[in-house]
């Protein structure tokens, strides 16, 4: 059925009319099956229904919109890409748009300038493992995300921006393999900008459940539930659902871009070996984890800051239980560091991924290594660790605290673990002989 504004379609052959005939609005009612991939012309809307694809789905131009749409493939394939020979692709919007398969957008080959606008999307599942493109940084490959978006242009004039409401990735019967949310600039193999930018005023997610799928053991493979890889600018990311991982080396939260404000105000977990609840490498201004940071697997950390910067961090509470998971670790300068009520480990000595490598760590619950350097430390509750031969608290050779508060206890519980072991600069006034 065809109007002065849309073009109803109940079939293949329907919708293929309606895409040859130039409709600025195709309207699917019910489910259409059989057809092979589309490209939307520029300025098309397409919206309703579902469409079932078994290859690549849909293919966008410019300044498409997508809405109250669900488009299923399989979920190794793509479900939406864009057309990379169009210069300038506009905004593409997404307006309650459910997939299974990947999201794909990517500035790239003629592509220079493309902007994405979410308000409802759902990739439901998607399975990216088997993707060739993989930004490297830090002695690692990054797989893809369900939603994927990335500026790959080395040319710096390139433009890449977007704003992203309502962002939800898997389920739990259905995480997606690989990453979650990922968005990227052109960045070079030490994790640097190197070219062409993204950018993105906000990341606002809802539920995110991933498996990475990573081979036991792997050093140089890593995934993220959301990950801010390099070359990405973002002023808030807000994570107002719950974010899982669930595979070796999936990272829950991971920062390699600058980010001004990241706030998360529901459980960030891991379950799978060397995960960590949140790592940076990058730049970020304020991190406020509202909510509890768990991990459950070996090796699989609550927080790192490894490289980069961090003015403000702030967390409600991290617990780990894996063997050789860290509860808070920091490698850096930082400015206050908050954790409203307990950092607990539970595990004793294991492997975990650090920078490409495999390597022995102990479940030590506060650890600040030679470089880090931190003006405030404020714990509300306790530290405590439960495994056998670990520290609570240590302050290695060239690590600092400035100013050190601990309202609870220091609590080493296991067999022949100890409560501090400080090398470094601690101030006098902060009663840690006490805990000894």
């Amino acid at each position: 059925m065809t109007d002065a504004m849309s073009t109803t379609v109940t079939t293949a052959a329907e919708l293929a009319a309606a895409i040859s005939a130039g409709a600025r609005e195709i309207v699917v009612a019910g489910s259409i099956t059989g057809s092979p991939s589309i490209t939307l012309p520029e300025g098309t809307t397409l919206r309703g229904g579902e469409l079932v694809f078994l290859a690549k789905g849909v293919r966008l131009t410019k300044d498409n919109t997508l809405q109250d749409i669900t488009i299923t493939t399989t979920p190794y394939e793509t479900a939406v890409y864009n057309d990379t020979s169009v210069v300038d692709a506009g905004t593409f919007s997404f307006k309650n748009v459910t997939t299974v398969g990947q999201v794909y957008l990517v500035a790239d080959d003629d592509t220079m300038t493309v902007r994405v606008e979410t308000d409802g999307i759902h990739i439901k599942a998607a399975d990216v493992r088997g993707r060739a493109d993989q930004p490297h940084g830090f002695g690692v490959d990054v797989l893809q995300g369900g939603l994927t978006l990335w500026n790959r242009q080395p040319d710096t004039s390139s433009s890449f921006t977007a704003t992203l409401k309502d962002v939800s990735i898997g389920t739990e019967s259905t995480p997606v393999r690989g990453s979650g949310v990922f968005v990227a600039g052109y960045g070079d193999r030490e994790g640097h900008l190197a070219g062409g930018a993204f950018t993105a005023d906000l990341i606002e997610t809802g539920r995110v459940e991933t498996d990475g799928g990573i081979a036991p053991g792997t050093p140089d493979k890593i995934s993220g539930g959301v990950f801010v890889v390099s070359g990405a600018t973002v002023d808030k990311v807000l994570n107002a659902g719950t974010v899982t991982t669930h595979g070796q080396n999936d990272m829950v939260l991971d920062n390699w871009g600058y980010v001004k404000e990241w706030v998360s105000t529901a459980e960030v977990k891991s379950t799978g070996p060397s995960g960590i609840g949140f790592v940076n490498f990058g730049d970020i201004d304020t991190l406020d984890m509202q909510a509890p940071v768990v991990t459950t697997g070996g090796g699989a950390r609550g927080f790192n800051l490894y490289d980069g910067s961090l003015q403000s961090a702030s967390f409600h509470s991290i617990k780990t239980t894996g063997d050789g998971s860290v509860g808070i670790q920091v490698s850096k300068p930082m400015g206050t560091l908050t954790v409203h009520h307990d950092v607990v480990t539970t595990g004793g000595e294991g492997t975990s991924l650090v920078k490409g490598v495999q390597v022995t760590l102990k479940a030590v619950a506060f650890s600040v290594k030679s470089g880090g350097d931190i003006q405030s430390v404020t714990i509300g509750g306790s530290l405590r660790t439960e495994g056998a031969d670990v520290v609570t608290f240590e302050v290695a050779d060239g690590g600092s605290i400035a100013a050190l508060e601990v309202g609870g206890a220091i609590e080493a519980k296991g067999a022949g673990s100890r409560t501090t072991d400080v090398q470094g600069t601690v101030p006098t006034s902060a009663k840690l002989a006490a805990a000894e």
